[in-house]
């Protein structure tokens, strides 16, 4: 008889099974208690599934076990059954041979940043192989059963995907070969042309961080960011690494110690009013320093494995003394509170509201809101939104052929990383190379710097390269999150309902570090009430050091937090009145002309925008409004509200003041590449680079293949900046048609034909040019001025050449049991400009009013000891989100835009949280003013109307 197995056996024995792997029959060997997601990629190298939260809440790892959906990485291999088949993405179709979905889910822009992309078309696959005929409501039960998330769409392309597929297995509709789409002399500009990684997203051959981390060398360590978890603010005596560096498998613990530079990161302060230079922030704790957030590095173990690296680091000791917290903006600014930065020398005695901004526009407003007939004063709090991506913070640093200090990462500003790190780090810009790998998603959390840094210590520290990867719980706790706001705003109105003067003070919570917080502030006082017409404003914004998250750019970068202050109070100013918000909003529009003075017409940064659609907006929205108040009427009962909501939402496209950007263009045999750091989230840089290239290009007649790219890496191409503030399509399009125009100049022969490369060869006539633009303002005479920016005792300049214009319109209802609420449906009237890809348009705007849905209603990030999972973040699924979502395109041609185009990005996040809570007060009376809304704050406004 065996003898009975020990633990540590049972721990160390090995499983063996007989499965059909995607066709292929295979012996698979794999230890018990390890998830079938980790023999899948880690043992059989099959990446196309991914792995995000690893606990069954994202659904990017779902796999077709005996014809079941199951979530691979909480399916553990014991529990694998002998003889299963099982499918992966690897095994549903290929770019030559692609599955009915996959061609769907490519052709209706479903397919944003990928990573979500295999786990929905394997999920997809097993609905559609028992149910080829599934309603629109069925689809999105699947999903939601089987626990499927996607942060970039908003989910309606997906479900149209699914409905198209069913489609084609009905044999209702065919498979268009991709290639075909195109036809010689078309444009690709203005149509819905598919983005070129579209197919091997849907493939699952699109390689992310923790993809390639599978397909290093052996060379590489992993490199694990020690933390001391629940500590937000301590000061700190002692970093005890001596048991840690005894641990199997550990080759160094790095500390401070180790840092050649000056362990610092240039913040980008930007501003004479700031009181820190921008460089307080350090990258690893210091010995008689303080820890200042929860997440703060004081050690990087660098080992042979992950598990390696992770028992080590559970042995670092580090002596502190906790000290009191500062985790909101009300704490922050007390007049007792403790100083976040009290011990640095040029820091000490540094007050928590380090910088103040000042707004202007006339006279001051007091008189006349204390006269006016109508008057709101109130205060207004945003929320800590998560950005809630799927992908979590991954990367690795080696030396390059020319002994760069060479860093992949999900960096959306590779250049503004290099010269961030540099000095930290002690190696100079022009050593280092930061290349973009591809991501999953951003929404704006990459503009730090957050792994760049460690990474590179380690690697100089361990002289071998290294791989860091963070889990979805470390993610959702050290990664930086949207900034809160606090608002006290007074504005008025007079017998009419015309608005006569606004007054704001607001207070930014930006955490412990003081990166790119002057443009946040600034965005309270340049979209303060920024699409109505009056004449008096007063506005002081102050930014303040907490202990909670350090904040970084998030989509709208500002623009939620101050809409959410203005477009409230403009609702709740229209119910003063007595006139309808839509029609109070629509009578106050901005008085606006081309150029105009009259400062009814100007933002209140006192210039007027380029264009000014939103007149023509809101007639084209009217209908939309009228048809949904009807319909929450005809709905509405005692046990179920309903209620209609509008907001307005303006935002920039491009950056705060002085903006440039360069791509370079190399003519070859086969056509042309494009050299650029237009950065990708996921939004599609790379069909904007060909959309904008291919109209530039148009008199040589290229196919959209022939025009190859070369993005996002220091070492190759040349400083387009980053993929932020909507710039992109603005910025590097321009570039991008500068470069062009030149090449076409060259190549131009006498007659108007144009030379072949071999005829450019031969003639010696250069093949290679440099594309460049700066971001302008355009004057009555046609003349341009530099974009300028904000005055720091006024508030005047001209910050953006380009703006996105945005009309939302919501309808929610409220169970009046539960207090819960829902949005029904959601319409948008958008006007960007001339639209480059209506695909990736449309997946944008999509995308941005589900996360709005999320802020309005459930997205917050509070305790970090409950908010680090999906769920407890609020993390809207389809069922949260309506399949009822409408776009309607204005294309008001920007005059400097290329070809006509603003950005896209944002726009859709700088407002639509509002009309959805102005639905909840339409729909029952409560008037949220500190979002979300969620079920216990509606209850109690319930209960205090009743008083």
């Amino acid at each position: 008889m065996a003898k009975e197995m020990t633990e540590a056996q049972v721990q160390s024995s090995y499983h063996v099974k007989n499965l059909t792997i995607n066709g292929v029959p295979r012996r698979v060997i794999g230890k018990p208690e390890v998830t079938l997601l980790t023999v899948l990629r880690d043992q059989l190298k099959m990446t196309g599934t991914k792995r995000g939260c690893d606990c069954g809440q994202c659904g990017v790892c779902n796999v077709i076990l005996n014809g079941k959906v199951v979530r691979a990485c909480i399916t553990r291999w014991k529990n694998v059954p002998e003889f299963s088949q099982i499918t992966t993405i690897e095994g549903i179709g290929t770019p030559d041979n692609l599955h009915a979905l996959q061609w769907a889910m490519i052709v209706c822009g479903a397919i944003q940043c990928g990573f979500c992309t295999p786990g929905f078309i394997t999920c997809g696959k097993a609905l559609l192989d028992q149910n080829p005929n599934p309603t629109r409501e069925e689809v999105r039960e699947w999903f939601s059963k089987n626990w499927m998330a996607c942060r970039c769409t908003g989910y309606k392309q997906i479900v149209d995907a699914v409905m198209k597929a069913a489609a084609i297995i009905r044999g209702e509709e065919k498979i268009v070969d991709l290639a075909k789409m195109y036809k010689p002399g078309d444009s690709v500009w203005n149509t819905d042309y598919p983005r070129p990684s579209a197919v091997y997203k849907a493939t699952g051959l699109w390689d992310f961080g923790d993809d390639d981390r599978l397909k290093l060398p052996e060379e590489f360590l992993f490199a694990y960011p020690y933390s001391v978890e629940g500590v937000r603010h301590a000061k700190v005596n002692k970093i005890d690494v001596s048991e840690a560096e005894k641990m199997p498998g550990v080759f160094k613990v790095v500390t401070y110690k180790d840092v050649k530079g000056t362990n610092r990161i240039r913040g980008q302060v930007g501003c004479a009013s700031a009181l820190t230079d921008g460089w307080e922030r350090r990258i690893m704790v210091e010995e008689g320093d303080k820890i200042r957030q929860w997440g703060d590095v004081a050690a990087i173990v660098c080992a042979d494995t992950e598990a390696h690296a992770r028992e080590a680091a559970a042995k670092i000791k580090v002596d502190y003394e906790p000290l009191p917290e500062l985790i909101d903006i009300y704490q922050a600014m007390a007049p007792d509170a403790i100083k976040v930065y009290d011990d640095i020398e040029g820091y000490d005695g540094m007050p928590n509201a380090w910088n103040k901004r000042v707004f202007t526009k006339g006279d001051d407003p007091k008189s006349d809101l204390d006269k006016a007939e109508y008057v709101v004063d109130d205060e207004f709090l945003s929320s800590r939104q998560p950005h809630m991506v799927l992908e979590p913070d991954c990367g690795y640093a080696y030396y390059d052929e020319e002994g760069k200090l060479t860093i992949a990462s999900k960096s959306i500003c590779v250049y503004r990383h290099q010269m961030m790190i540099a000095r930290g780090v002690g190696v100079a810009p022009s050593k280092i190379r930061v290349i973009q790998n591809n991501m999953g998603a951003s929404f704006g959390y990459k503009v730090a710097p957050t792994n760049e840094p460690y990474l590179a210590i380690a690697l100089i520290a361990c002289g071998r390269p290294v791989y860091m990867r963070i889990n979805m719980k470390e993610h959702n706790i050290r990664t930086p999150k949207r900034s809160p706001f606090l608002m006290h705003i007074r504005v008025g109105a007079d017998k009419s309902g015309k608005l006569v003067g606004a007054e704001q003070t607001w207070w930014v919570d930006h955490g412990p570090f003081s990166e790119s917080a002057n443009d946040l502030t600034n965005k309270g006082g340049q979209f303060f009430f920024s699409p109505y017409a009056y004449e008096k404003m007063r506005a002081t914004g102050y930014t303040c050091w907490s202990n909670h998250r350090w904040s970084a750019a998030f989509r709208a970068y500002g623009a939620p937090q101050t809409y959410w202050g203005c477009e409230t109070a403009m609702d709740m100013l229209a119910n003063k009145c007595g006139i309808d918000p839509f029609d109070f909003r629509e009578m106050n529009l901005l008085e606006w002309e081309p150029f105009t003075e009259n400062p009814r017409g100007q933002f209140p940064s006192g210039y007027a925008p380029e264009v000014f659609p939103l007149p023509e907006m809101m007639k084209k929205a009217r209908p939309y409004y009228e048809e949904m108040k009807k319909k929450a009427a005809e709905l509405s009962t005692d046990e179920k509200k309903y209620g209609v909501g509008v907001s307005i939402g303006i935002y920039n496209s491009n950056d705060d003041g002085a903006d440039e950007a360069a791509s370079n263009i190399e003519l070859t045999k086969d056509g042309v590449i494009l050299y650029n750091t237009w950065e990708d989230h996921g939004q599609g840089a790379d069909i904007g680079c060909v959309g904008t290239a291919h109209e530039a290009l148009k008199p040589l007649g290229l196919a959209p293949e022939q025009i190859k790219l070369v993005l996002s890496d220091t070492a190759k191409a040349p400083n387009s900046g980053a993929a932020a503030a909507s710039r992109s399509q603005v910025m590097v399009g321009n570039a991008i048609v500068d470069s062009c125009k030149k090449l076409l100049d060259a190549m131009r022969k006498e007659d108007g034909t144009y030379r072949t490369y071999d005829e450019m060869i031969a003639e010696n006539i250069p093949v290679f040019y440099e594309g460049y633009t700066q971001a302008m303002v355009l004057h009555a005479d046609g003349s341009t001025e530099v974009c300028s920016g904000n005055d720091k005792d006024t508030g005047l300049g001209k910050p953006f050449g380009f703006h996105m214009f945005a009309v939302n319109l919501a309808m929610v209802s409220i169970d009046m049991k539960t207090c819960k609420a829902h949005c029904e449906k959601f319409v948008l009237v958008g006007d960007v400009g001339v639209i480059n890809n209506y695909l990736v348009v449309d997946g944008q705007q999509y995308g941005g009013i589900a996360q709005g849905i999320g802020l309005a209603l459930t997205e917050d990030f509070l305790d970090e000891n409950k908010y680090n999972n999906f769920v407890v973040m609020g993390l809207p699924y389809i069922k949260d989100i309506p399949d009822e979502l409408e776009l309607v395109h204005v294309e008001t041609p920007r005059p400097l835009g290329p070809f006509g185009a603003s950005g896209t990005g944002e726009m859709p996040l700088s407002a639509p949280h509002i009309a959805v809570c102005n639905a909840i007060h339409d729909a029952c009376g409560v008037r949220i003013k500190a979002i979300p809304a969620t079920p216990d704050k509606i209850k109690a406004g319930l209960e205090e109307l009743k008083k």
